[in-house]
This record gives C-alpha cells, sequence and structure tokens, in this order.
C-alpha cells in the first residue's frame, strides 16, 4: 500500500468538497484517514490452526455479541455490530479469542455484511473440521443511515450455517434461543 498516494487522495477529495485541508482542525485529516484506511485494508491472520485443546467436547461453543466494525464496498462507509458465533467440535476446542480473532479478520477491508458472514463460516468450518458451525451478524450501516433511506437505527441481520446446524433445526434453534436478547446472559 502506499501511503503517500492515499494521504494525497484524501486530501484531493477534501478539496474537491472545499474543505480548508490547512485548517487548525483539519491539517492532519488526510494522515489520521490514510492511517485508517490502510489499517482496515490489512490482512490479519485468525490463528485458527493454534489448538487449544484436544479434548473431546460435544456441547455447542459459543462466543456471542463480538464487536466488529468493515466499511461497505459500495460507498465506503463504516457498518458495525455485534457477529455470535458458535460450532461443535469433532476434533478440537478453539481458545475462545480465536473466535473473536476471525470475527476481526474476516470484517477487514471493504465488505458486504454477507460477505463477512459466509467468510467467517466457511473459515471455521474448513479450517477446525466442526461437527457444524453457525454465524449471525447483526450491524447498522453508515450506507443506510447517513444516505438514501436515512433509515437511522436498523439493523441488518446475516446468518450462514455448516454442517449439523444446517440438518438440526433444534440445533439451529438452541443456538438462535441462546443469543437471543432475552437469552440467558
Amino acid at each position: 500500500m502506499d501511503k503517500g498516494k492515499a494521504e494525497q487522495a484524501v486530501k484531493d477529495l477534501l478539496l474537491a468538497l472545499g474543505q480548508d485541508v490547512e485548517s487548525e482542525g483539519m491539517k492532519d485529516t488526510s494522515r489520521r484517514v490514510a492511517d485508517m484506511l490502510i489499517t482496515q485494508c490489512t490482512e490479519e491472520d485468525a490463528e485458527l490452526d493454534v489448538c487449544f485443546s484436544q479434548k473431546t467436547y460435544d456441547g455447542m461453543v459459543i462466543v456471542r455479541d463480538i464487536p466488529f466494525v468493515s466499511f461497505c464496498q459500495h460507498h465506503l462507509l463504516p457498518y458495525f455490530g455485534r457477529a455470535h458465533v458458535a460450532y461443535i467440535p469433532r476434533k478440537r476446542v478453539l481458545g475462545l479469542s480465536k473466535l473473536a480473532r476471525l470475527v476481526y479478520s474476516c470484517s477487514r477491508g471493504f465488505t458486504i455484511q454477507e460477505d463477512v458472514t459466509e467468510h467467517i463460516a466457511n473459515s471455521l468450518y474448513d479450517e477446525v473440521e466442526p461437527l457444524g458451525c453457525m454465524v449471525v451478524i447483526e450491524a447498522e450501516h453508515g450506507c443506510m443511515s447517513l444516505r438514501g433511506a436515512k433509515a437511522v437505527g436498523s439493523s441488518t441481520v446475516t446468518s450462514v450455517v455448516r454442517g449439523v446446524y444446517r440438518d438440526v433445526s433444534a440445533a439451529r434453534s438452541e443456538f438462535l434461543g441462546l443469543i437471543a436478547k432475552g437469552g440467558p446472559r
């Protein structure tokens, strides 16, 4: 990535919008925005190959309310929310932070929520080989609230199921009940 070109592009955009890029409040804006976007577009490995335990566990493992931020590839505006990730181990149990790191890793770059949801599920299912996994993401989109519909406070929910969660409705129902707003906390 070319930080200098990114800074200049931000500066050019601000100038095109009639902004005073030399004012006290905006003199470092081009650098800050470029740094933020470079960080957002830098890939980070979730390290799913690091196993926490070889123990057999046949229950459901859920990490809910994992915060994330990504940027809409259509409008370059942020969307943010919470991811809920569940899996039923087959051979190994991951450290819980690995699921949070997976969400963080999959939400890098300019994305759409549907792809992030699928990327999380596919990575977990393909790399960890659980009996099944399920991912639900709830997010508020800047492009929905700042432009177009101006639907401030609306949220979008996406889900992807793999393995036993696809085949056994009771597993899906248990997961959805456990992540529900009124579920046990």
